[in-house]
């Protein structure tokens, strides 16, 4: 069989696991938020507070629907153009058109290129975050929390770049398969790296005080058989008045971690409810599913492309020769985007499915759906959410259940408990 036949096969066998995975190991069924229930728990809202996140979301929607449509050009133009082509050739020239440099540095000035003409809508973002006053930030530390961003994203894209080529260049003929084991190992690792290595670059961590609210919360941890290695407190306010708390990293480096804006301004029975929530993460293992999924789908991208890119057409609008060239590197950006729009929506809908799972693991492990009903109160206010969003947005992007639905799924878990 060629390696085409194989790249079909593997491609077909990477499919059905995904499909198996999702079926498995995703919540399909989502706990009870009857409608009813979400229009009641709006009409308990506040209405100006319901307004101005209202007011919030919309006056951020131009900037984002901007940003995605001039992603898409850009990444089209690039792509199935000899535009891209020719700005990675540029980029290793004064090189001697060396691959490494074509590679590199070819493929950073490609996704340079995109990151710059999105900044304007980013900055556009910031106006708004700003105005509203969820960010504290003023244009220097914002502007070093984006070149930080840069760096990191240079570093790991060099790696990536350099290591994905060489493959090519040791198995021409099957880069593919070497490039998918690569791609699902990178997922694997950087699930454990980012936690420890990335993220203190843009955030100081400390350990939760000892006390009382601490000491619930180790003892939550372990009632739920949930080993953490530590619960911290990031310094979230230097940028943001938005309150969060998250489940980072995996194994031994797997931690709670909470926004000191979640400290002011929740009570400590509400802080206890969200990190309830963040373990109902830990304890259903969404971490790690999203670690193997996610690797499996890095894998089936690498194999796809190989077989999409391929093709004839796609290969003379972009003016190469193969996909496997440093210089098809813009092409595989553009279907990369193209896939990543038609994903969109997928994920949202698996991630809002884990995410009121999570919901109802800290309704369970709290007993308390009116603390639970008050945080979603308190989040929604502090982080200036729309509580009942437009349903195609909700649809298209919501990675979590919206603010009326976790108070809905709150009351009928009150009810079933006969509460």
């Amino acid at each position: 069989m060629s390696p085409r036949g194989w790249a079909v096969l593997t491609l077909a066998g990477l499919a059905v696991a995904l499909v198996v995975a999702a079926v498995l190991l995703i919540p399909w069924h989502r706990p009870p938020a009857p409608r009813a229930d979400q229009l009641a728990a709006l009409r308990t809202l506040p209405v100006d507070q319901v307004a101005r996140g209202r007011a919030f979301h919309g006056a951020l929607r131009p900037a984002a629907w901007s940003a995605l449509a001039v992603g898409l050009v850009v990444a089209l133009l690039l792509g199935l153009t000899p535009v891209g082509a020719r700005l990675v050739t540029l980029a290793g020239r004064p090189f001697g058109d060396h691959w490494i440099a074509q590679a590199v540095l070819g493929g950073l000035a490609v996704l340079l290129v995109a990151d710059l003409l999105s900044l304007p809508f980013a900055a556009w973002r910031q106006t708004v975050l700003t105005r509203y006053g969820l960010s504290t930030q003023g244009w220097g530390g914002w502007a070093v929390d984006l070149l930080k961003s840069y760096a990191v994203s240079a570093v790991i894209g060099a790696v990536v770049l350099l290591g994905f080529y060489s493959v090519v260049r040791l198995a021409p003929r099957w880069w593919w398969a070497f490039g998918a084991a690569g791609a699902a190992l990178l997922v694997v690792l950087l699930s454990f790296v980012l936690p420890v290595l990335v993220e203190p670059v843009f955030n100081r961590f400390t350990p939760m005080e000892p006390g009382p609210l601490r000491g619930e919360l180790m003892s939550m941890a372990a009632r739920d058989g949930v080993p953490v290695r530590d619960v911290l407190v990031a310094d979230a306010s230097r940028r943001t008045r938005a309150v969060n708390a998250y489940v980072s990293g995996l194994g031994p480096t797997r931690r709670v971690v909470v926004y000191d804006t979640l400290l002011r301004e929740a009570t400590p029975e509400e802080v206890t409810s969200v990190v309830a929530h963040e373990l109902g993460h830990a304890k259903d293992r969404d971490v790690w599913i999203g670690t193997l999924t996610g690797a499996l789908g890095a894998a089936f991208a690498v194999v796809a492309l190989y077989l999409v890119g391929s093709r004839p057409p796609l290969l003379r609008l972009a003016g190469v020769d193969s996909v496997a060239q440093p210089a098809a590197f813009p092409l595989l950006i553009a279907l990369v985007t193209l896939a990543g729009l038609v994903a969109t929506p997928v994920q949202a809908l698996v991630s809002r499915r884990v995410e009121a799972r999570a919901d109802a693991h800290a309704l369970a492990l709290t007993g308390d759906p009116v603390t639970f009903e008050a945080m979603q109160r308190r989040l929604a206010g502090v982080n200036l959410a729309d509580p009942d969003p437009p349903r195609w947005e909700y649809l298209w992007s919501a990675s979590h259940p919206s603010t009326v639905e976790r108070m809905a799924a709150a009351r009928a878990y009150a009810r079933e408990i006969g509460g």
